[in-house]
């Protein structure tokens, strides 16, 4: 079966952030008159959604009741068919999965559980925004481990660093993001198994966000970190989504895997502390209808066409954008570009260049935000046709000396 990912709907006054907040906020300016805006910024999809997650809601909605419910067997059954199928995980079994509102919610209700308010968290940096939000707003001090890149512009682990930091600050927890957000490496098994080695050698537990585990390009494939070593499964809270795979973000649910019964029961009893960790039906029956064999085809065809869309964005870059530079990512949606040397070469602050983009309708993101002091980060879930209307206003408008 063949799914359309060239339509792009029109989210105007759907409930969309990445369209009705442009030019307000913190959000992109609002393009100039002439020019439309093109949304990439928000990490969410601008395609119509897979049609068995539409079918799924709607026959739920047909009856006239929606009270109090049990989470179904088809719910966790879901979950371990995926990931058996997607991330050759045997074993897991629905007493190791929870649900969760929230990715970030679910990070935090684990470090509540490992550390004390106060203590200082690892992070390997740049890094998701909403992580600086969610642990400083509830008292954790983030410690960042930066990535480096090699030779060839890939971005890679500093493990001495790593260590040096979790000895120093007395590190008891880090978070892992695979694959990466923003950098979109996709980590390789020997490099988790590597920095677990660190993290065992000094008792540190890992909460690892692989929300963005679906969404593999150009062939790479994705190692759950709690499969490397026993040590990883048995002291890593790992937090996954339909969200991200399925552009579901608005409907809410995410779940953790966590396979330490002592780790497991203390998190859930922090999650229901407040009483805010609870399952929407509807999401419950959106992930059913994501989570079906014809969802794996239509994931697969997703990431031929994101993979498509990176190829000719980072070919478009190399070829006319000279001084700006990046990693070809190799998971995820997203570009995150350095603009250093060419606004040094063009006597230009960020601040000026992120406005030429957003005067001429290229709503893309302000890399300061993810701890980057010169990049950008541009959201390459869109038709194709879009992708190449937005280049060419670059390279016309903005990169054009």
């Amino acid at each position: 079966m063949t799914f359309d990912f060239t339509t792009c709907p029109d989210r105007r006054g759907k409930d969309a952030i990445a369209i009705d907040w442009i030019g307000g906020g913190d959000a992109p300016g609002a393009p100039k008159p002439g020019f439309d805006a093109i949304p990439m910024w928000v990490a969410d999809m601008n395609f119509v959604v897979f049609p068995s997650i539409q079918e799924a809601i709607i026959r739920r909605t047909e009856h006239p009741a929606f009270g109090y419910f049990p989470i179904s067997k088809e719910y966790y059954q879901s979950i371990i068919r995926w990931q058996e199928k997607r991330n050759g995980v045997t074993g897991l079994t629905a007493q190791h999965i929870g649900y969760e509102n929230g990715v970030l919610g679910g990070v935090v209700s684990t470090l509540n559980v490992l550390c004390s308010r106060g203590d200082s968290v690892l992070i390997q940096s740049p890094f998701y925004v909403g992580f600086r939000h969610a642990l400083e707003n509830n008292g954790y001090r983030l410690v960042c481990n930066p990535l480096v890149k090699d030779a060839s512009g890939i971005w890679r682990m500093d493990y001495e660093d790593m260590e040096k930091k979790i000895v120093e600050n007395k590190i008891h927890a880090a978070i892992f993001c695979s694959p990466h957000n923003p950098c979109g490496r996709v980590w390789e098994a020997e490099e988790i198994r590597k920095a677990m080695e660190i993290f065992e050698k000094h008792n540190v537990w890992v909460v690892s966000d692989e929300i963005w585990s679906d969404l593999l390009l150009n062939g790479h494939k994705h190692t759950p970190v709690q499969s490397v070593s026993d040590y990883a499964r048995s002291h890593t809270a790992a937090f996954y989504a339909p969200s991200k795979t399925f552009n579901l973000a608005g409907l809410v649910g995410s779940y953790h895997i966590i396979y330490n019964d002592w780790l497991r029961d203390r998190q859930a009893k922090e999650a229901s502390l407040s009483s805010y960790n609870e399952m929407n039906v509807l999401s419950m029956h959106a992930l059913i209808g994501a989570y079906k064999p014809e969802g794996e085809e239509w994931v697969d065809q997703l990431c031929d066409v994101l993979s498509g869309n990176i190829n000719f964005a980072c070919d478009f870059i190399r070829d006319h954008f000279p001084g700006v530079t990046l990693m070809k990512p190799e998971g995820t949606y997203m570009l995150f570009i350095n603009c250093e040397e060419w606004c040094k070469a063009h006597s230009m602050i960020l601040d000026d260049l992120l406005v030429k983009g957003t005067d001429v309708g290229v709503a893309w993101q302000d890399g300061r935000l993810f701890n980057d002091p010169w990049s950008i980060r541009m959201n390459l879930a869109l038709p194709l046709a879009k992708v190449q209307e937005a280049f060419s206003r670059l390279d016309r408008y903005v990169f054009c000396g």
